[in-house]
């Protein structure tokens, strides 16, 4: 950054995002017009087995960030949210949700109340050579002669590069005026499998001949495809044609502070079955898939059956 943009003036500040006084005295200290918000635990399994921990940086650490932005009368805070909140199948991606729907129901709250803060969210995959990227894995992989691991033959994942995933971030930014969801278009997805077949051949090497292809199977929470909700019945256009606004619920912030401050508390206590399933119950479209949490789903099935009692026989009469 300095080498490129030597005029460029940057102060490095250490904290935690769970740490609300601390990430309170940056904002005193530099008073921010910018912020985008990217800090968050992204590692699905990871957080799978370890998801109180998800909760309190990407759902409380959100909070924090957002309600500070607010305060400190911040220009605009941009969220950097996934793919993976669509339609969750794990932890990791239902709070990002919940993150998405803080800052948004925050937004059309504090608009009610004089605040000028414009809350943002921009949606995406998988960014090409970040942390925890699948290539960098393939490269070392291939380096040690192999095995090169997929999760699944047929999974399927979209990608862009750093310099085009931060262009876009920053252009959402400024077109947004608050309350959006921008989601990129990703392109065509890419089957794992074959980027790792296209990995050894540029190495010189033979698939399955000098390097083995070894299917491992899906991990916790994993899906084989990702959504982007970019398909024009659920997305509005802008004037740039790779990015749209996603059609979303909208919440009441009342509603959803309750939701929230008791997902955190139980995740504070760490009850997991309880906040898993407070969880569940708030953002409906998350279905656990390959995870010991889809016995939690059957649960909720079945409260709603006992709940909902079933029609009468129309054969036979209703007493009157």
């Amino acid at each position: 950054m300095k080498k490129n943009h030597p005029g460029a003036h940057i102060e490095l500040f250490m904290g935690d995002v769970r740490n609300r006084a601390r990430v309170e005295e940056a904002f005193v200290k530099f008073r921010p017009r910018y912020v985008f918000h990217a800090a968050a635990y992204k590692h699905v399994p990871m957080m799978e087995i370890n998801p109180t921990e998800a909760i309190l940086a990407n759902v409380m650490g959100t909070r924090n960030v957002a309600d500070l932005a607010l305060k400190y009368g911040v220009y605009k805070f941009v969220m950097i949210s996934t793919d993976k909140a669509v339609n969750p199948t794990n932890v990791m991606g239902c709070t990002k949700r919940l993150a998405e729907i803080y800052c948004q129901s925050l937004f059309y709250h504090a608009q009610q109340q004089g605040g000028k803060t414009q809350f943002i969210t921009t949606r995406f995959g998988n960014v090409l050579g970040s942390n925890g990227s699948v290539i960098p894995l393939f490269r070392k992989q291939i380096a040690a002669g192999g095995p090169v691991t997929v999760t699944h033959k047929e999974i399927i994942r979209y990608f862009m590069t750093i310099p085009e995933a931060c262009s876009l971030v920053l252009e959402a930014g400024c077109m947004g005026s608050g309350g959006e969801i921008y989601i990129f278009d990703m392109g065509e997805p890419v089957k794992i499998y074959d980027l790792a077949r296209r990995m050894i051949s540029l190495a010189g090497l033979k698939p399955d001949v000098d390097i083995k292809i070894e299917e491992i199977g899906l991990r916790p929470g994993e899906k084989l495809y990702e959504e982007l909700l970019n398909d024009k019945e659920k997305t509005t256009a802008t004037v740039n044609k790779k990015i749209m606004i996603a059609k979303v619920k909208t919440y009441n912030y009342k509603d959803v502070c309750a939701s929230i401050d008791r997902i955190i508390d139980l995740a504070a206590k760490g009850e997991v079955h309880n906040m898993v399933y407070a969880m569940k119950e708030f953002v409906p479209e998350y279905k656990s898939q390959h995870s010991k949490f889809e016995s939690i789903d059957k649960e909720i099935e079945n409260a709603e059956e006992v709940a909902t009692p079933s029609a009468p026989d129309a054969r036979q009469p209703v007493a009157e």
